[in-house]
C-alpha cells in the first residue's frame, strides 16, 4: 500500500457503550464527508453547528460548504467562557428556532466548544444526538471521546456536567494546519500523558519525531492520533464514570487544574496545565520511592524538547493548595492521586497530603509563599 492509500484509508474505532455505540472516524480529509459521515450515522435532518468566531473564520466556510444551510450557533472563544451562562446561550438558540428533540448538535471546535455544546447537548430536553468535529490536537486525542462533557466553575475546573456519549466523533488532521503552534503543543501534552500511562512506544515516538510532528505532517500525526485515541477508548470502555480504572486519564491533572483555576484560565493552554501537573506527580512519585528517577527524566527531558512552558513562580502556592481541596477528585475528603511507577503503568493512591504537594510545588519553583 502507498503512502497516499494509506492517508486515504480512514480508521475507525467503536467505543461500546450504551445501546448506540460511538463510533469515532479518524483520517485526513474527512471534514470533506462530514454530511455522508452524519446521514450514516442516523442524524435527523436539523443540525445545528455549534463553534466559535476563531474556529469559524478558518472553516466554516468549507464546513458550510459541505453540509449546505445547517443552522449556525457561535459562542465565546476561550476556557473562561466555559461557563453556564454560555450553554444557556446555546439553549436560547435551540428554544428560539424550535429545536426538539429529532434535532441534533454538531461540536466543531476544540474542547470548550465540545465540552459546552455536549453539556448543552446532554440537558437540552433531556438529551439530543451530538456529534463532535475536533479542530485541535487536544481535543483530537482526548477532550472529544469519552463522554465527559460540562462547564466550570468559579470554585474549580469542570464541577458541572455529565457523562453523555456522542454518536460520533470525526477527527480529521487536516483541520490542524490552522492551529497556531502553542495550541497544537498543548495537544502533544495530553499525548505525553497516554504515553505516560500507557505506552513508552508512543513517547519514543514522540521524542524521535518531533520535527515532522510539529510540521503537522498526516504520515506521522495519523498513527500517534489514532493511538492515543485508543488508549483512551481502551479506558473508558472498562470504566465509563470514572468510579475507578478512568481515574488513570486523570494524570497530571490535578496540579494542573489548580493552574488553570488560580490563573482564570487565562495563563495556560490546557496541555501546559498538564504538562506541569505531570513533572508535580513525577516529582512526588520519585519522593515517596515508587518511581525511578531516570523514569522521571525521560518525561521531563521530553517535556522540556516540546517547547517552554509558561511562568509559574508569581502564583500562590497556598491558592493552588486550596483549589486542589475543591477537587473533583476528592472523594470522601481523600484525594485521589494518579502515579506512574513505570512509564507505561499507573497506581493510584489516596493518601497524598498538603505536606508533601507544598514541598513538590518548592521543588519545581511552582508558586510562592503566601510571604515569599
Amino acid at each position: 500500500m502507498t503512502l497516499t492509500e494509506t492517508l486515504s484509508q480512514p480508521r475507525r474505532i467503536t467505543v461500546p457503550l450504551g445501546e448506540h455505540p460511538c463510533e469515532i472516524w479518524i483520517g485526513a480529509g474527512l471534514a470533506e464527508n462530514l454530511q455522508s459521515l452524519l446521514d450514516t450515522a442516523g442524524f435527523g435532518q436539523r443540525r445545528f453547528l455549534v463553534s466559535n468566531p476563531t474556529v469559524w473564520k478558518y472553516h466554516g466556510k468549507a464546513i458550510q460548504h459541505v453540509c449546505g444551510n445547517e443552522e449556525v450557533i457561535l459562542i465565546p472563544d476561550g476556557e473562561r467562557h466555559k461557563t453556564v451562562q454560555t450553554v444557556s446561550r446555546i439553549y436560547e438558540a435551540l428554544i428560539r428556532t424550535e429545536a426538539d428533540r429529532a434535532s441534533s448538535i454538531v461540536a466543531v471546535g476544540g474542547g470548550v466548544v465540545g465540552d459546552t455544546a455536549g453539556f448543552a447537548a446532554a440537558t437540552f430536553l433531556r438529551g439530543v444526538t451530538l456529534a463532535h468535529v475536533p479542530t485541535t490536537l487536544l481535543a483530537q486525542v482526548d477532550s472529544s471521546i469519552g463522554g465527559k462533557v460540562g462547564v466550570n466553575h468559579k470554585l474549580g475546573k469542570n464541577l458541572i456536567g455529565a457523562f453523555y456519549q456522542p454518536a460520533i466523533v470525526i477527527i480529521d488532521p487536516l483541520l490542524l494546519e490552522t492551529l497556531p503552534r502553542r495550541e497544537f503543543r498543548s495537544g502533544l501534552y495530553e499525548i505525553v500523558k497516554y504515553g505516560m500511562i500507557a505506552s513508552r512506544n508512543l513517547l519514543d515516538s514522540l521524542a524521535s519525531n518531533t520535527k515532522s510532528i510539529f510540521a503537522r505532517d498526516p504520515a506521522v500525526l495519523l498513527p500517534i492520533i489514532t493511538e492515543s485515541c485508543r488508549i483512551k477508548v481502551d479506558v473508558v470502555t472498562k470504566d465509563e464514570r470514572e468510579s475507578g480504572p478512568r481515574r488513570v486519564l486523570n494524570f497530571g491533572h490535578t496540579v494542573g487544574h489548580a493552574l488553570e483555576a488560580v490563573t482564570n484560565y487565562r495563563r495556560f493552554r490546557h496541555g501546559e496545565a498538564i504538562a506541569y501537573g505531570m513533572l508535580a506527580a513525577a516529582d512526588l512519585a520519585v519522593e515517596r520511592g515508587v518511581m525511578a528517577d531516570r523514569e522521571r527524566q525521560v518525561l521531563t527531558k521530553l517535556i522540556k524538547k516540546l517547547g517552554r512552558l509558561p511562568k509559574t513562580d508569581d502564583l500562590s502556592q497556598e491558592q493552588i493548595l486550596e483549589t486542589i481541596r475543591h477537587d473533583k477528585k476528592v472523594v470522601n475528603g481523600r484525594l485521589h492521586f494518579v502515579m506512574c511507577p513505570e512509564i507505561g503503568t499507573t497506581s493510584i493512591v489516596d493518601d497524598v497530603t498538603e505536606n508533601e504537594l507544598l514541598q513538590t510545588l518548592k521543588r519545581l519553583n511552582i508558586g510562592k509563599a503566601e510571604n515569599g
